[in-house]
């Protein structure tokens, strides 16, 4: 079982892989962390430097890899994602990758170019969710993190069963389907998407559930892998 984990920071890193041996890719410094099958890459925030981190480790890897996971923290869509649980993606969304228009939002495979929906495979993400108690729902990709009521009611809206947002995941499954390896997100929820309020976010109940996560994750890989 070869698995590429994509997490943004170390923090996150540090949750999914305990234990291991960390080094340096060779081309762009990038952190990678070997335990139990699992490489996991410290790739940097949001979606380009993630898709850069991505498509480096693949272009580089020794030997293919199976499966690429985007994981880390991320935001909850209050009613659908509490505080501490985990949501595994049954589709990764580019939220804000589109145009205004005097319309209204439009993506831009509305326009006619480009993709914005990226769809994991449909049985090892409904096991995964089953395994890891999660919600199986979207997982929305924004490149600035929503704080206010106002952007929170817009993109529910416009994603009615999305659970959680985060920065990273579009990139990475961009970078993933490029190499031709399906991709999973999975995201433990740290604060509520909503009006910006950093003393109710639990970033450290978010990592523990995310470290919980991963050690009830692997026998679900190893059968579907």
């Amino acid at each position: 079982m070869r698995v590429l984990v994509v997490t943004a920071v170390a923090a996150e890193a540090g949750a999914v892989a305990a234990t291991g041996d960390t080094d340096t890719l060779p081309r762009g410094g990038y952190a990678l962390t070997r335990t139990s099958g699992l490489h996991v890459l410290t790739a940097g925030v949001g979606p380009a430097a993630a898709a850069a981190a991505t498509a480096t480790a693949l272009a580089l890897a020794a030997e293919p890899y199976a499966l690429v996971v985007s994981a880390g923290i991320g935001g909850g869509f209050p009613g659908r994602a509490p505080l501490g649980s985990l949501v595994v993606s049954d589709t990764i969304v580019a939220a804000d990758l589109g145009a205004d228009t005097p319309d209204g939002y439009l993506p831009v495979d509305e326009l006619g170019f480009g993709r914005t929906v990226h769809r994991p495979p449909a049985a090892l993400s409904a096991h995964a969710a089953e395994a890891l108690g999660a919600t199986h729902a979207p997982v929305l990709t924004v490149s600035t993190v929503t704080g206010t009521a106002a952007r929170a009611a817009e993109l529910a809206a416009r994603h009615p069963r999305a659970a959680a947002e985060a920065m990273e995941g579009f990139g990475v499954a961009e970078a993933a389907a490029a190499h031709g390896v399906p991709v999973i997100e999975i995201r433990a929820v740290s604060n509520a998407v909503g009006p910006r309020d950093r003393a109710a976010w639990r970033i450290g109940d978010a990592l523990d559930a995310l470290r919980d996560g991963f050690r009830r994750l692997t026998p679900v890989l190893e059968e579907h892998l």
